[in-house]
């Protein structure tokens, strides 16, 4: 079954990925890409966008010859990534009692 991936479970799961760990941008579209079938052109606008608006920042760092972004969650990031958590187990709690019904 498919769901919508809209902008809010988009970045969901792009917050999910980032807050384990601090991580580069090519290892987050591959992480992100395991749960939802999205391009990486889809997916460095919305790092970008979450940046902007203070739930992620970045720093640079060489690794093998190459710069290499990598992206941490912020305070800000951590608490709109707790408020999608919540809402997510509050709506398959809300599943799970209609489907045991």
């Amino acid at each position: 079954m498919n769901f919508n991936t809209g902008t809010t479970l988009l970045d969901a799961v792009v917050l999910s990925v980032v807050s384990r760990e601090g991580t580069y941008g090519y290892k987050i579209t591959q992480d992100v890409r395991k749960i939802l079938d999205v391009s990486e052109s889809t997916l460095y606008p919305v790092l970008r966008r979450l940046q902007k608006e203070g739930y992620l920042e970045t720093y640079d760092k060489e690794f093998d010859g190459r710069n290499r972004r990598y992206y941490q969650i912020t305070q800000k990031g951590r608490e709109l990534h707790l408020s999608f958590k919540t809402g997510w187990l509050e709506y398959r709690q809300k599943i799970d009692s209609i489907l045991l019904e």
